[in-house]
């Protein structure tokens, strides 16, 4: 018998929130994570902070998690369900991955068979769960993009012998997500699901730092501006309701330091500006990933529910080298 460990985000994600978890932990309010509270997530993504508060806040009563991405949220309610079948697939996939290393021409054939295979969106929920995950261990860094017609087209990464099957953290992940509810669709419908202790984290499609630096092929409707202000008017719906929240996005000044897209959205709340590593790395002409940083200090924003009706907060200033 395996013992149940706690519960780590079972994706490589571009975006993950890992390494800003201790500058988000520093803008929370004591005041809500000492009682009964519910964490509502409505861009869920790999869950590096769902499975962050999950492990640490004892107080924690239930969760509810979101995402437009629907391949992810059947990930989600598969492992929550039914982990043993979703184990026994992904063990196949590995096995028979593994067995091509030496062979980088046979393991390309492979990987482009079963995003093919993917793209059909014909096996049953634990098979595609399965094939989710496996594209997601074995592609380029992690991404998730897909084109117009939801096709997924991101290309095999240069891993030898990836993790793609890890069982234990599965069956943690399974146990954790018992107390999580699993939707799919537009975040507003997260309001629906809120109590009185609530608290919101936002990490929505970030917006490109230039034309060549867009994420935002993660669902086939593309997350503009205008929803970026939709989000705002949400987040000031939420603040109206009294329900504490907060949001991360990229710095856009950091790319252009005049232009004051989130500083004139967001004027009547905290900004927090913190830095922190991008570690992906593309030349868009020649692969068209559309991404262009690597290994430097990328700026990320923190918003934040106003102080004079939420709680007071520390400046944030980590910098990352």
């Amino acid at each position: 018998m395996i013992d149940i460990k706690i519960a780590k985000p079972f994706l490589k994600w571009a975006g993950g929130k890992t390494q800003l978890i201790k500058d988000i932990e520093r803008t929370l309010p004591t005041k809500i994570t000492k009682e009964k509270f519910t964490f509502i997530e409505p861009f869920v993504g790999s869950g590096a902070v769902l499975f962050w508060m999950l492990n640490n806040f004892p107080e924690l009563e239930k969760a509810v998690i979101n995402d437009i991405n629907e391949d992810l949220i059947n990930t989600y309610k598969t492992i929550a369900s039914n982990p043993k079948e979703l184990i026994s697939i992904l063990e196949i996939l590995q096995n028979e991955f593994h067995n091509l290393e030496g062979s980088e021409e046979n393991k390309k054939l492979y990987y482009y068979q079963k995003r093919e295979l993917y793209n059909t969106r014909k096996e049953e929920q634990s098979g595609q769960a399965a094939l989710f995950i496996f594209l997601n261990r074995t592609c380029f860094n992690g991404l998730y993009r897909v084109n117009s017609k939801n096709l997924y087209n991101v290309p095999m990464g240069g891993y030898k012998k990836p993790t793609i099957c890890d069982k234990e953290n599965i069956l943690a992940v399974s146990n954790a997500l018992q107390k999580v509810e699993i939707l799919s669709g537009d975040f507003e419908q997260t309001l629906n699901y809120a109590d009185k202790k609530s608290l919101f984290y936002f990490d929505p499609p970030y917006k490109p730092l230039s034309e060549t630096s867009s994420f935002n092929s993660y669902a086939k409707d593309e997350f503009n501006d205008g929803e970026q202000i939709r989000l705002k008017d949400f987040c000031s719906k939420l603040d109206a309701l009294n329900h504490t929240w907060i949001l991360s996005n990229s710095d856009v000044k950091g790319k252009n330091e005049n232009d004051n897209f989130f500083d004139d959205l967001y004027s009547d709340f905290n900004i927090q500006r913190v830095d922190a590593r991008r570690s992906i790395n593309a030349n868009p002409e020649k692969n068209n990933l559309g991404v262009t940083l690597k290994g430097r200090a990328f700026r990320f924003n923190l918003f934040v529910r106003s102080s004079q009706k939420g709680f007071p907060l520390q400046s944030l200033t980590q910098l990352v080298a």
